[in-house]
Order: C-alpha cells, then structure tokens, then sequence
C-alpha cells in the first residue's frame, strides 16, 4: 500500500476533541490569547456564555462560545495577535481561533501570516508536536 505525500493543500483544523483527550482545557488557552481589553472586561459568567455570532458574508446567525467570538472580533484584529515575536506554532493556532476554526491549508495559513512559507509550514503542523490539537481533516483526497 502507498502512502500519499500530504501537500501544501491539505486542509487542517482545530480537533476539539484532542483537547481532552490530551488532558488540556481549550477554554483556558483561548483565555490566554485574549487582548488585555477583552481579559479586563471579562466576568466569570461571561467566560462560560455562548452569545450570537452573524455570519458577515450569509447573514446566517450561530450560537457560539463568548471567548471565541471576543477573539474573532477584538483580539484578532489587534497587530500584537499575529506580531513577528509570536512564535510559529501559536500564529498558525491563532489564525484558526480568528476564523473560527474553519479549515485551511498550508497556503491558506502562509497567505493570512506572510511568515515562512507553506512547506515550512506543512512541515510545522505534520511533524511538528502539536500543543494545540492543530489536525488535519479526515477523509480528504
């Protein structure tokens, strides 16, 4: 049986459910990419709310997790979330949290970061340790 090469198309995502499986709380570390603003005006209750979300492009309206919209809407919109010290692995992390996780490429990364390039950064998500559960999808090709 051959194996097939993965390419710089593949798409990848956030599995959610690596998170448990590792023994890791996805809530905490979306708490510790928040921006100083959004983790000011944070109250308990809030961290724990799920709140509106309207697609900007469908108008579709989502019921999503609160920390993950503050990311998508402040946060990520802020130059300090994806700076040139950001380190690699934390950049491509945070580029999935600002689109919400929806799938992407190596292209489509190397496009959003203008940082390395897409094979360095296949390389990263397929032979890299991942401390972010940074997957790709199944059942493609």
């Amino acid at each position: 049986m051959t194996q097939t090469r993965p390419t710089v198309e593949i798409k990848f995502h956030i599995n959610l459910d690596w998170w448990p499986e590792h023994g890791r709380n996805l809530r905490v570390e979306l708490l510790s990419h928040l921006c100083t603003a959004c983790r000011d005006g944070l109250s308990g209750s809030y961290a724990a709310e799920m709140v509106d979300w309207v697609d900007p492009e469908t108008a579709e309206v989502a019921r999503v997790d609160a920390l993950w919209h503050s990311l998508r809407s402040c946060c990520s919109q802020r130059p300090e979330f994806l700076s040139s010290e950001t380190s690699l692995a934390t950049a491509i992390f945070r580029v999935f949290l600002a689109n919400g996780n929806e799938p992407l490429s190596a292209v489509e990364i190397w496009q959003r970061l203008a940082r390395r390039d897409p094979a360095t950064i296949l390389r990263l998500l397929i032979h890299g340790r991942s401390y972010y559960g940074i997957e790709p999808l199944i059942g493609q090709g």
